[in-house]
C-alpha cells in the first residue's frame, strides 16, 4: 500500500500565540500565510473590482546587486555564462508587528513600511562550492511566547547553521545553541562534513519547537543524512530526530535491499513543511534518494523517499506516510509545501492535505489517515534498459484531480511559434527516444515529460477556504539525457549526461520549451469535486503573437477573491479573478520575481499592501535585481 497510518492522536486546541483574531488576520506570520500553508488572507481591501487601481507604494533595494558585482570581480563564477551562479532572493516571507521580515542570501532585513535594519552574518560560509556559494533562500520563521515579550526570527544558512535572532533588535539570541547559532553539521560523520548540507527553506514552528530539514547532495549516493530534527526554540537543545531513510528496526527499513540504506544521502526535506497546530501534526514533503537518476545500488521501494509523511510534531513519532513515486529515478521529489485544506465529503467537511508534484499530479489525502480522498491506481510503467537498474513496476496515478500538464509528447506537439524554433525542436525531438512520463533515462538520449522542472515545483499552491479552490501554477517542460557508464572508481556506475549538461531541458536555444504552448499555466482546482475549475496561460514572451505562458518559479497567494502571482520569466506581477481566472491587473518589474508574494494590513495606515521580492537571475534570465516592492490602492 502507498499509505500507512501508524498512530492516531486526539485532536486538541493549542493557544500557539495569544493574539486577537483581528490582529492575526491582518498579518502574514508564516511563509505560507498560516502554519498550514494556505497562503490565504481574509482581511482584504483589494478586490476584483478595484485591483486594477494598484500602484507601487514603496520600493527597497537590499544592495545585493552591488555586492554581487564586487564578489564577481573577486570570484570568477564557473556558471556565470548562463546566469546560474547569480544570486537572487525568493520571498519577503513574513509580515508581523509592522515589519516585513525577509531573508536574502546574505542579509536578514526586517522592515517597517520600507525602512529596514539588518543582521549581517558574522562568519563566512564553511561550504565553499564556487558554483553555488550565492544560493537563494526561501525565507525565515517567526516565534513568540505566550506573553509576546520574547519574539524570535529563525532561519537556516547555506553552510548548515540554524540561527535565532531577537525579532525586535536583530541581535542573536544568546541562550539559543552557541550564542544564537546551532551547527547542524554536528552529528554528520566527519568524513562527509565537507559535503553540501544547507538550509534553503524556512523551518517549521510548533509550540516551542523549531523543526528543520536540509538540502543535501544529489550526487553521489553516499553523503549526509536527510534526517529531520526538532530543537527547543529557546535553548536550541535537540528534542527529536526522524530518520527519513529508516534505520534497522524502524518502519520502512525493509524497502531498502541489503545495506543500501547505509550512508545514503537524499530523501531529505529541502522544501517547506506544514503544521496542523490543533492536531499536533507536522507534514514533511520528502525528496528523492540520491543518486537521483540511478538506483541499482538501492533496489526496492525506498521509503520514505518521495513520501508525504505526517509526524506528531511534539515527539517526531510517525503517524502515516504516502509514497507518491516508488524507487525514484527521475528526480521527482516532492518540491513544495503541503497545503492543509478542507474538503466536503458526503456532506461533511473533511480535514485534508494537498500535495502538488513535478509530475503534474495533485494528491489530496485525508489529513488524519493519509488515505486518498479520490481514487488512485497503481499502473504498470516501463522497465529500465540500464544494467543493474530495477525500476519499480508500477506507479500511483490519481484519477482526480486530472494531471495539470501533458505527460507525453508526440511529433504533433512540437512547437511552431517560430520557424527557427520548429526546426531546432524537430531535429532534437527526432534524436530522442520518446515515451513521456515514468520513462527511465536509458543508455540512449531519452525524453522524459514532464521533467524535473516540469509540473508544480517549489512554487506550491494557495487555497481559498470560501470557494474551496486550490490554485497551482505549473511548467510544461521536459528533460532529456542518457545514462552514461562511468570509469572504474567513480562514485556511481552510471550517471545522467547530455551535451547540455546533466540537467538538460527539452527547450530550444532561446530556452523556449519545445512543445506547443502554453508553457506555463495557472490552474484552479475545485477540491470538493476534484475537477479543474479553470486553467489560463501564465506569462507571455514579448515579440511572440501567441499568448504562450512561460516557465515559472514562484507561487501564488489568494486574498479577497484575487490571486496574486509573479514567478514568470517575463518580469511581470499579476492578479487574477479567483472565480474565473480572468487577468485583472499586471505590473512590470525590474527583473523576474521568482518568489511568493505576501500581503498584510498596515497597523498605522490601515491599508492593505501586497509585497513581492524581485531577484531575477538563475537559468531563467540574466537580469538580476535586489528589490522588494509593495503595491497598494491609492489614497481616497
Amino acid at each position: 500500500m502507498n499509505s500507512r497510518t501508524i498512530h492516531k492522536s486526539t485532536a486538541f486546541l493549542i493557544g500557539l500565540i495569544a493574539l486577537s483574531s483581528v490582529t492575526s488576520a491582518q498579518e502574514w506570520r508564516f511563509y505560507g500565510g498560516d502554519a498550514g500553508g494556505t497562503r490565504s488572507f481574509s482581511s482584504a481591501q483589494i478586490t476584483p473590482q478595484n485591483v486594477a487601481q494598484l500602484k507601487p507604494s514603496w520600493v527597497y533595494h537590499t544592495g545585493e546587486v552591488q555586492r554581487q558585482q564586487h564578489r564577481d570581480r573577486d570570484h570568477a563564477h564557473p556558471d556565470s555564462s548562463n546566469g546560474s551562479g547569480q544570486r537572487h532572493h525568493r520571498a519577503p516571507d513574513r509580515y508581523h508587528n509592522k515589519r516585513t521580515q525577509h531573508q536574502s542570501s546574505d542579509l536578514l532585513r526586517p522592515a517597517a513600511a520600507g525602512r529596514f535594519f539588518s543582521h549581517q552574518r558574522r562568519r563566512r560560509q564553511q561550504y565553499r562550492d564556487q558554483r553555488r556559494q550565492f544560493h537563494q533562500h526561501r525565507g525565515v520563521a517567526y516565534w513568540q511566547n505566550a506573553t509576546g515579550d520574547d519574539r524570535r526570527i529563525l532561519f537556516g544558512t547555506f553552510d548548515g547553521r540554524l540561527i535565532a535572532l531577537d525579532a525586535t533588535t536583530g541581535k542573536l539570541c544568546s541562550g539559543f545553541g552557541n550564542h544564537g547559532v546551532i551547527d547542524l553539521r554536528v552529528g554528520i560523520e566527519k568524513s562527509r562534513s565537507n559535503q553540501l548540507y544547507a538550509v534553503t527553506s524556512p523551518p517549521a514552528v510548533y509550540r516551542d519547537l523549531v523543526i528543520t530539514g536540509a538540502e543535501v547532495p544529489e550526487y553521489p549516493s553516499i553523503g549526509p543524512s536527510g534526517m529531520v530534527r526538532a530543537f527547543d526554540v529557546r535553548t536550541g537543545k535537540l528534542v527529536w530526530t526522524f530518520h527519513t531513510i529508516p534505520q534497522p528496526g524502524e518502519i520502512g527499513h525493509e524497502t531498502w535491499e541489503g545495506d543500501a540504506w547505509k550512508g545514503r544521502t537524499g530523501a531529505n526535506v529541502w522544501s517547506v513543511m506544514s503544521v496542523d497546530v490543533e492536531r499536533d501534526f507536522v507534514f514533511l514533503p520528502i525528496g528523492s534518494p540520491s543518486y537521483d537518476f540511478y538506483g541499482a545500488d538501492r533496489k526496492g521501494q525506498n521509503l520514505f523517499g518521495n513520501c508525504l509523511v505526517a509526524l506528531v510534531a511534539s515527539t517526531g513519532k510517525l503517524v502515516w506516510y504516502y509514497q507518491m513515486v516508488h524507487h525514484d529515478i527521475w528526480d521527482y521529489d516532492l518540491p513544495a509545501q503541503p497545503v492543509l485544506i478542507t474538503v466536503n465529503r458526503n456532506g461533511a467537511p473533511t480535514p485534508a492535505v494537498a500535495q502538488v508534484t513535478k509530475m503534474g499530479f495533485v494528491f489530496i489525502l485525508d489529513r488524519l489517515t493519509g488515505e486518498p480522498l479520490f481514487p488512485v491506481e497503481e499502473r504498470p510503467v516501463m522497465k529500465s534498459n540500464v544494467q543493474g537498474e530495477a525500476a519499480w513496476p508500477t506507479q500511483p496515478i490519481p484519477r482526480k484531480p486530472p494531471p495539470l500538464v501533458r505527460q507525453f509528447f508526440s511529433a504533433a506537439d512540437i512547437s511552431t511559434v517560430t520557424p527557427e524554433s520548429n526546426r531546432y525542436c524537430s531535429k532534437l525531438f527526432h534524436s530522442l527516444k520518446n515515451y513521456g512520463m515514468y520513462t527511465p533515462f536509458g543508455q540512449e538520449m531519452t525524453l522524459v515529460a514532464p521533467g524535473s522542472l516540469g509540473g508544480a515545483n517549489w512554487s506550491g499552491a494557495s487555497f481559498d477556504p470560501a470557494s474551496r479552490y486550490l490554485f497551482v501554477n505549473v511548467n510544461e517542460l521536459g528533460s532529456i539525457g542518457a545514462m552514461k557508464s562511468q570509469p572504474a572508481g567513480a562514485p556511481e556506475r552510471y550517471r545522467r549526461a547530455s551535451k547540455s549538461g546533466e540537467y538538460a531541458r527539452y527547450w530550444d536555444n532561446h530556452h523556449w520549451p519545445c512543445q506547443q504552448p502554453p508553457w506555463g499555466t495557472l490552474n484552479a482546482i475545485d477540491v470538493n469535486t476534484g475537477e479543474i475549475a479553470w486553467k489560463v496561460p501564465l506569462g507571455i514572451v514579448d515579440g511572440l503573437e501567441v499568448k504562450t505562458g512561460t516557465p515559472n518559479l514562484g507561487g501564488s497567494i489568494v486574498a479577497g477573491g484575487v490571486v496574486f502571482i509573479g514567478g514568470t520569466t517575463d518580469r511581470r506581477f499579476r492578479a487574477f479573478d479567483a472565480k474565473t481566472g480572468a487577468e485583472l491587473w499586471v505590473a512590470t518589474l525590474e527583473a523576474n520575481a521568482h518568489a511568493t508574494p505576501l500581503t498584510y494590513v498596515g497597523k498605522k495606515t490601515n491599508k492593505q499592501f501586497v509585497v513581492i521580492a524581485v531577484g531575477g537571475g538563475g537559468n531563467f534570465g540574466r537580469t538580476v535585481s535586489d528589490t522588494l516592492v509593495a503595491f497598494a490602492l491609492p489614497d481616497q
